[in-house]
């Protein structure tokens, strides 16, 4: 009988897991829907598509946060889709009682958001001027600065694999405009810590990561730590490269994120 209870409840506790799953791909799959295709142009011509989710029933009279996310290296390309393959960050914009806008520009095949190599298992040094994908992401920052009502002092950047690396050198070239970052299974120039130690970070990372060494997330941390901030570090033991499915599901991050103001430098 004891068996049968048991075998009873693995069964309803699957079932009402798979239900919930669906949930959240039925909820994601929604939100994606809502986010308008656009494309920025500079100047000279040079493009960078993007998806910008504007928060219902948005009131130009009010203050709205902004999230940036920046996706990894396998949804690179021009369909303005692929960047949101991975539409767990879309979670971050669920809440209603969070009216909050999310970009998600898309980075063209052969580039990167800073051009440098993801296996290095010790730091990389900024490269002296930003890619061309992160120049234009720069400057379609500040273009819906200029469109809609955004609260300077709560803008976010998050990015995985390849955006995580974005999320940080991004960091290192606006050191005041962004109050946090969630950077995952990334890294940085741990040389810059002083110079982003006063901006809000959780990052994280798995410890069996095949693709960036988890030492990159390690390492950037403890220079933050004596460099005088306080990071968060959530390092999800025997994981893999593919955390970003679990770190937009925690389900302390976003209070955690909305909470979080621009402090100076």
């Amino acid at each position: 009988m004891k068996c049968r209870f048991e075998w009873l409840l693995g069964v309803s506790l699957s079932f009402l897991a798979l239900v919930s799953a669906s949930a959240c791909l039925a909820e994601e799959a929604e939100l994606r829907n809502k986010m308008e295709k656009r494309v920025y142009q500079d100047p000279k011509g040079e493009k960078l598509p993007y998806r910008l989710f504007i928060p219902p029933a948005y009131d130009p009279q009010k203050k709205y946060p902004l999230i940036l996310f920046l996706h990894g290296a396998g949804e690179r390309g021009d369909d303005n889709e692929a960047q949101l393959v991975h539409a767990q960050v879309l979670r971050l914009v669920a809440d209603p009682n969070r009216p909050c806008f999310l970009v998600a520009p898309q980075c063209p095949v052969g580039r990167k958001w800073v051009e440098v190599p993801w296996d290095f298992k010790t730091f990389h040094e900024t490269p002296a001027e930003p890619s061309l994908p992160m120049r234009l992401t720069m400057e379609l920052l500040d273009q819906l600065d200029k469109e809609f009502s955004i609260d300077p002092d709560r803008r976010y950047v998050t990015g995985l694999s390849m955006g995580g690396f974005g999320t940080f050198d991004l960091l290192v070239r606006r050191p005041d405009y962004f109050a946090a970052a969630v950077p995952i299974c990334g890294g940085a120039d741990d040389s810059k810590a002083a110079q982003i130690a006063h901006v809000a970070i959780w990052a994280f990372h798995g410890s069996a990561d095949g693709a960036v060494p988890v030492v990159r997330s390690r390492s950037i941390i403890e220079a933050l730590k004596k460099a005088g901030a306080n990071p968060k570090y959530t390092e999800y033991e025997g994981a893999g490269h593919n955390v970003w499915s679990r770190a937009y599901l925690e389900p302390e991050l976003p209070g955690w994120l909305f909470s979080q103001s621009r402090r100076a430098n």
